[in-house]
């Protein structure tokens, strides 16, 4: 089908399509089925949920600047030889004990890698804001390549339908004359019959093409089919038209404005970062610690202590506080490993970068070309139109005088019908390479 021609760089949209409870109009323009399809697509929903990750790797990131704060409550019952907290000294008897503990500690230095880290997962937080506005540009694309094709075969239905009515009314006149004895040319009646039922034929095929554009345009916006649906016109004088833009100059604004680009070199930069953050892991962690901690025991009335839980509780506080040095040393060469998998990471996002750049280039090109294409056959077409115009114009009136056999008639028509078939496509399709053009600028406009 045509449609599958012009989806070029669009992403799987092989879902099925779902009751989302989304009512549907009987009229629709673009811009409700851009929403409409925005609102419903999975891939977008998808795209979102990414990005609300980064986000929160983004601000955990910044979050470990902070201290730790950790609180520890431990209550024992011992029976027989033991340990007794209040005293320190050994018991043989049974009693309860507790233990209670806040410790803080702060990182001061670990190779930088807490900063490195920041702006690593802000760079891939970037990166998902691209990659969310480029589910949403594909969308927005489809629908328009979608809807398009809609009015496309619409106006092909309508154009048929103008062909059959020609027909039909030849088939009126010619069987008056066939009843009266009147036609000059014996082969005339069947053969305006046979080309009467080979546009009717043409109808029925066209009707069905329009209904399965129709399905494909409610399946991108997910929701049911529905097949009374109609769509708002496009101005045909915006239709046939092209870029002032050259290929190259195209290929420069994309490289600037395209989301999926800007996102390979945001995931390039970011796993540039990501290497100092694994060379981190090789340098001495320096960090300040500190902690609380008081303890009860039964036993210290047992012993004839007269304490209370809260003399026991302040009487035992106590209080640490130090500077705390790590250095690696051999952990079984991971943190090297480290720097070298991140390595190999960066190398990989940065072919990523580059083939996609020279996918752009290309897709540029021949959307560029086909564009052209596109443009020259319009022009081309119009004036051909206009002369089969005139030269049916001029066959009908000879075929009505008698002048002309029906085989001339039938190629002058047939001429005429092929070439307003390939004007209306050659007007669509100028229209679809122009938008995915527009695409590639940043500028995809209504």
């Amino acid at each position: 089908m045509r449609y599958f021609k012009y989806l070029l760089f669009s992403l799987s949209l092989s879902a099925p399509a779902l009751a989302i409870g989304q009512s549907t109009d009987t009229l629709l323009n673009l811009q409700q089925c851009i929403d409409i399809a925005v609102k419903n697509n999975l891939d977008v929903k998808k795209s979102e949920l990414l990005l609300e990750t980064a986000k929160v790797n983004s601000n955990q990131a910044k979050e470990y600047l902070l201290p730790t704060v950790n609180g520890q409550v431990d209550h024992s019952v011992s029976n027989g030889r033991g340990i007794d907290p209040s005293t320190n000294t050994y018991l043989n008897q049974s009693f309860r004990s507790g233990n209670y503990n806040l410790n803080s500690n702060l990182t001061l230095f670990s190779g930088l890698q807490n900063l490195n880290n920041i702006k690593q997962t802000s760079l891939a937080y970037q990166a998902g804001k691209m990659d969310f506005q480029q589910a949403k540009d594909q969308v927005t694309i489809n629908v328009i390549t979608a809807y398009l094709m809609v009015l496309d075969n619409t106006e092909l239905l309508n154009q048929v339908k103008n062909q059959l009515d020609v027909s039909k009314q030849q088939v009126k006149r010619l069987a008056i004359l066939e009843k009266e004895g009147a036609n000059k040319t014996p082969q005339d009646y069947p053969d305006i019959k046979g080309i009467f039922a080979d546009n009717q034929l043409t109808v029925v095929n066209t009707a069905t093409t329009l209904k399965t554009s129709k399905l494909n345009l409610l399946q991108i916006l997910n929701i049911p089919y529905k097949e009374s649906i109609n769509l708002q016109p496009i101005n045909a004088e915006n239709l046939a038209k092209q870029t002032p833009n050259s290929s190259d100059q195209v290929y420069d604004i994309a490289l600037n404005q395209l989301a999926y680009i800007k996102a390979a070199a945001l995931r390039r930069q970011s796993a540039e970062k990501g290497v100092s953050v694994a060379r981190g892991s090789l340098a001495p962690t320096v960090s300040l610690f500190g902690g609380l901690s008081t303890n009860i025991s039964s036993s210290a009335q047992i012993a004839g202590q007269s304490q209370s839980y809260y003399d026991q509780f302040k009487n035992n506080y106590g209080t640490q506080f130090g500077v705390s040095l790590r250095v690696p040393i051999l952990n079984y060469f991971q943190n090297r490993n480290k720097v070298a998998l991140a390595k190999i990471d960066l190398q990989n996002t940065i072919y990523v970068e580059q083939t996609t750049k020279v996918q752009l280039r290309q897709n540029v090109e021949q959307a560029y070309l086909n564009m052209t294409t596109a443009y020259e056959r319009y022009n081309v077409l119009q004036d051909q139109v206009s002369a089969y115009t005139e030269s049916f114009r001029t066959a009908e009136i000879r075929f009505n005088a008698g002048v002309l056999n029906s085989v001339e008639f039938v190629i002058a028509k047939n001429n005429l019908d092929r070439s307003k078939f390939n004007l209306i496509n050659a007007r669509y399709d100028c229209y679809i390479y122009n938008k995915i053009l527009d695409y590639y600028q940043g500028k995809l406009t209504l």
